[in-house]
């Protein structure tokens, strides 16, 4: 059952992704795309919510549960940032720093330490993402600066770090409650968050955002939905794997963002990135053959 968990969440976060791109291709700002996205979160949460009860949760459960809430609000943030100003073949494939950093978050505040192996594999994990860059003589300069200066790559890596921060509280989350209790409180308390930061953090009005989300809200639908289903998933296998293998896992969706990059966004260096692609599988790999 495991195995099913983790494609339906490698394929619905990918299809969000995709949707979520095509919506900043239409004018609508990040930040109103993750405020939609977390409205259609709390909508599908309420019936859930009318037939649990909470009285057992305890209050490190509402601690944790609001941090990481907070966490991720940012980091959902930038990551539509990210895909609006990033290849989607470039941004799946940067997704294996989250690997790196969880698992490095995880020894510290966790005290889940992987082996030597599944070092090594984060090690390959991160050589791979280096043949994201442009060969030298190429149209672009290689080297890692040109990338690190990218800005939908800083703020991709900026989504990755909160949401790995995120992980950590979620994980303790789940030590109190089951994951559809996680997942209700984690959408409520997103909502309020993200239309806080579209007051103040954003220049654009909410009401020109609304009028050219109209023809979209199929698409707005659909993404929220896809979301809801996505974290559930992940918090029913966080609540049964260590962080840093459960991350591994999600790294074999990348090769698929490649792809969908390529077909629906006509994105060029298809064979380069794919080949980065497998070398990241190849080390998600060998973290999970030490599980």
């Amino acid at each position: 059952m495991e195995i099913v968990f983790v494609f339906g969440r490698l394929f619905l976060s990918s299809v969000s992704n995709v949707f979520q791109k095509q919506l900043s291709h239409q004018g609508l700002h990040p930040f109103y795309i993750v405020a939609t996205t977390y409205a259609v979160l709390s909508a599908l949460s309420l019936p859930f919510a009318l037939n649990t009860a909470f009285l057992h949760l305890e209050p490190s459960f509402w601690i944790d549960v609001f941090m990481a809430s907070l966490l991720d609000v940012g980091g959902w943030i930038f990551m539509v940032i990210s895909l609006s100003k990033t290849d989607l073949s470039v941004f799946g494939p940067l997704n294996a720093y989250k690997v790196v950093i969880s698992m490095l978050l995880a020894i510290v505040f966790l005290g889940e330490v992987p082996t030597l192996q599944g070092f090594a594999g984060v090690a390959v994990i991160v050589a791979g993402s280096f043949l994201l860059l442009p060969p030298s003589g190429g149209a672009a300069p290689s080297g890692l600066k040109p990338l690190l200066q990218e800005r939908g790559v800083q703020a991709r890596f900026l989504s990755i770090l909160l949401f790995s921060i995120g992980t950590l509280f979620l994980k303790g989350s789940l030590e109190h409650s089951t994951p559809l209790e996680t997942l209700i409180f984690w959408s409520w308390f997103g909502l309020p968050l993200i239309l806080l930061a579209n007051a103040f953090l954003s220049a654009e009005r909410l009401t020109d955002n609304i009028k050219k989300s109209q023809p979209h809200v199929s698409h707005i639908t659909l993404v929220g939905a896809a979301v809801f289903v996505m974290q559930y998933l992940t918090l029913v296998l966080m609540a049964q794997m260590l962080i840093a293998y459960t991350l591994a896992l999600f790294q074999l969706g990348m090769l698929f963002q490649v792809f969908l990059g390529y077909r629906i966004f006509n994105e060029p260096h298809l064979v380069r990135r794919l080949v980065a692609g497998l070398v990241m599988v190849a080390g998600s790999v060998m973290v999970l053959l030490v599980r």
